[in-house]
């Protein structure tokens, strides 16, 4: 196990040696600064475990010096012990104000100095471990997060996700006069393809068109998977004209990608164009069945096609 490293802040020489001396007997790695500046300075190249701080020093306070420590966030978690005379209270007060851990009265004796180095140390450790333990349950719960809310073969926004964010979307298109579209984007023969090739190629044959339908629309666009072998595209500030570009582009893209899964075979898919123009699309809901009744559309006027035209 490394040592732990601790900065000592004293003016007074001779107070340095001796203390360096009994932190080295304890085993511990020391560094000296002669002031305040100094040990600011060696703060911000070395990385120690506690610092050891005068409160009386030749350039600024170690009440100054602790309060920077405490601010900076590379440094807060570094523990203080405030070194004063026994009958300074005011001084140990100011200390704690500042943000020290512990205050050890001069003059010590080594089991004393020992001790309360041992403590803070012991302290910073826990400290450490529990922030680790924070940053992993945060991280945890983040991925549980996004979990709740993708699809878990196309890493698409889920049906879930997808209401949400229309609802929000369809709030905000009321509220600045915007506009607002959707489309709804089915795979045509789908069930064949699984019929043929198996469900294993039928999933990377959803694979590929989602990442097809992502890399055609915008950032702002949201992609979800709706469903079996649809997808919706919810595209804000978009008339339903604007949309069909987009729609044009997720139509030839997928028409174009050849699918090794399916021995290098294409799909096509039939794509329905909707927007909250119409009077009848009054609600977020609206707006998808809206864009699904344009994709039967679609299909029933034979499939790889954009509807309304």
């Amino acid at each position: 196990m490394a040592k732990a490293k601790i900065l000592l802040i004293e003016d007074n020489r001779a107070e340095a040696r001796v203390t360096r001396e009994r932190l080295e007997g304890f085993g511990y790695d020391v560094l000296v600064a002669a002031g305040g500046t100094e040990g600011i300075r060696l703060l911000k190249t070395e990385k120690a475990d506690l610092v050891l701080l005068d409160v009386v020093l030749p350039d600024i306070s170690g009440h100054e010096v602790c309060r920077w420590l405490k601010l900076n966030e590379d440094t807060r978690a570094v523990p203080v012990i405030m070194l004063t005379v026994k009958t300074a209270v005011a001084d140990r007060v100011d200390g704690l104000h500042a943000g020290a851990d512990d205050y050890l009265p001069k003059p010590y004796d080594d089991v004393e100095l020992n001790a309360r180095i041992y403590a803070a140390l012991r302290t910073k450790a826990l400290m450490d471990e529990l922030r680790r333990k924070n940053q992993e349950l945060s991280e945890m719960l983040e991925r549980v997060e996004v979990m709740a809310v993708t699809d878990s073969l196309t890493e698409l926004f889920n049906r879930r996700r997808l209401m949400a964010i229309v609802e929000k979307e369809f709030s905000r298109m009321r509220r600045y006069h915007s506009p607002l579209s959707c489309l709804m984007v089915d795979i045509d023969y789908f069930k064949g393809i699984n019929d043929r090739f198996g469900h294993q190629a039928g999933d990377q044959v959803l694979r590929q068109v989602a990442r097809v339908i992502r890399d055609s629309v915008r950032e702002v666009d949201t992609t979800a998977r709706w469903g079996g072998e649809e997808f919706v595209v919810l595209l804000p500030e978009t008339t339903r004209d604007q949309a069909r570009l987009p729609a044009r582009r997720i139509l030839e893209r997928v028409h174009a990608s050849a699918i090794d899964a399916i021995g290098g075979e294409t799909v096509t898919v039939s794509i329905g164009v909707a927007d909250c123009a119409d009077p009848v699309v009054d609600s977020g809901d609206k707006l998808i069945v809206a864009s699904d009744m344009a994709m039967y559309e679609a299909k029933r006027k034979g499939r790889n096609r954009i509807e309304p035209e």
